[in-house]
């Protein structure tokens, strides 16, 4: 046996020697917290868009809207009014900025350029995600409350269909291919829009997920990636039939961003990380690392030209319980929210 072993071993050591590393060990992303940029107002928030053409940094933040440089951290402008402001919404195309106003039941409409305010849009109860298709050049707010989502004609900023979810709407996405997909909270679904119809086609079960809220879309390979906070999963599903081809466990995410050119999904965790999953190939993925972030950073934005993450967060101390309210969220300290920087 020995004069057949030693050929054997040798085998072994020239077929490792050839291997790909990425076989023996999943690569890391490389990412790490670069900066943080303070703003120095008070208030909560909730999602945070960034547009890195225009190199600006919109953050939702209580009763107004914060825009930064997006290398800086500068200041540049504050759209005012957006009442328990949600979500920002960008339509490029048009000059035109969309902001859900939680509090106020709008939609605030404004110009990118000058960041004046151009018209306030009655929306449904409690618009809270919001984005723009530009496939139909429609801006889709959906209501938490009432549970639909209001459609909007960006060019003619008129609302011009109400569509009943049926469910908690969270985060929307399009394919710009004239679908829209939004996470239903409350009944763990993913729901198809027919974006020129506004009809309903499909109402996919997020089996093994609770209560979907960030959602990102790989548009290339029709994948969604869907971060379910409730038990702490990220779905990816087969935007073309529903399929669900892989689950990971994440955080307790609120917010999914994906990166075209990295291929990889990044949910945004409140417990302070961010849980990266890596797509191989359109029906292959994996769970590659979690970044140390900072504790309630759970929202999050990406700037795909330079592939750096933005988060906002505070600090905060805890609140002593009540007769009314046995669990208090932790109470901000103010002066301290800012935007964490990710990137290599």
């Amino acid at each position: 046996m020995k004069p057949i072993l030693k050929p054997f071993c040798m085998l072994l050591i020239s077929m490792a020697i050839g291997t790909p590393i990425h076989l023996f060990a999943q690569k890391k992303t490389g990412f790490k917290v670069l900066n943080d940029f303070p703003i120095k107002s008070t208030g909560g928030w909730d999602y945070i868009t960034v547009d890195g053409a225009s190199k600006r940094i919109y953050v939702s933040h209580g009763m107004q809207v914060n825009i930064l440089d997006v290398a800086t951290g500068d200041s540049v402008g504050v759209i005012p009014d957006t009442k328990g402001v949600h979500g920002i919404a960008l339509a490029s195309d048009l000059n035109k900025g969309y902001t859900s106003n939680g509090r106020a039941n709008t939609v605030t409409v404004f110009d990118l350029k000058t960041n004046q305010v151009l018209k306030q849009i009655a929306a449904g109860t409690n618009p809270d995600a919001i984005f723009y298709d530009e496939f139909s050049r429609k801006v889709y707010a959906f209501n938490g409350r009432s549970k639909d989502a209001t459609v909007i004609d960006a060019a003619s900023d008129i609302v011009v269909a109400t569509i009943p979810l049926g469910g908690k709407p969270e985060t929307g996405v399009s394919d710009g291919k004239g679908k829209v997909f939004v996470n239903i909270e409350d009944t763990n679904e993913e729901v198809e829009i027919d974006a020129t119809t506004f009809k309903i086609l499909n109402r996919w079960k997020l089996d093994g997920g609770e209560e979907p809220s960030g959602l990102a879309m790989d548009r290339k390979t029709s994948r969604l990636f869907i971060g379910c906070g409730g038990n702490k999963t990220m779905i990816v599903l087969d935007a073309t039939n529903g399929k669900i081809l892989g689950k990971f466990p994440i955080g307790g995410c609120d917010g999914v961003a994906f990166d075209p050119e990295l291929k990889q999904a990044y949910a945004s965790n409140g417990e302070g990380t961010i849980s990266v999953i890596r797509e191989l190939s359109a029906d292959k993925f994996e769970f590659v690392e979690n970044i140390p972030t900072e504790r309630g950073a759970r929202t999050i934005g990406i700037d795909i030209l330079t592939h750096k993450l933005y988060l906002p967060t505070a600090q905060t101390k805890p609140v002593e319980p009540t007769a009314d309210n046995a669990h208090p969220r932790p109470q901000q300290i103010p002066g301290t929210f800012h935007i964490v920087v990710v990137g290599k």
